[in-house]
């Protein structure tokens, strides 16, 4: 799939989450996605969550998340407590 046709899965209605983006037309953003699977959960586990959710679903949440940090800059450096 190209890094095109995985953007076209994410689109943004301003009616749906204030415009947040989401996968194509659903009701599901692309930042519970990215929150889902940084709490533990597997592509796969959200396929079977999500009965119309695809792999190919996942691939564009986290391509879209990279193109969007990749564009971020960051003026001081960030530090995580282990507090």
């Amino acid at each position: 799939m190209t890094e095109r046709e995985l953007l076209e899965r994410i689109t943004a209605n301003s009616e749906i989450f204030g415009g947040k983006p989401i996968i194509r037309g659903h009701r599901l953003a692309v930042e519970h996605v990215l929150s889902m699977m940084a709490a533990g959960s597997t592509a796969e586990e959200l396929v079977d969550a999500y009965g119309w959710l695809e792999l190919e679903d996942i691939q564009a949440c986290l391509f879209y998340a990279s193109r969007v940090v990749g564009r971020e800059r960051v003026d001081a450096p960030i530090i995580v407590s282990s507090k």
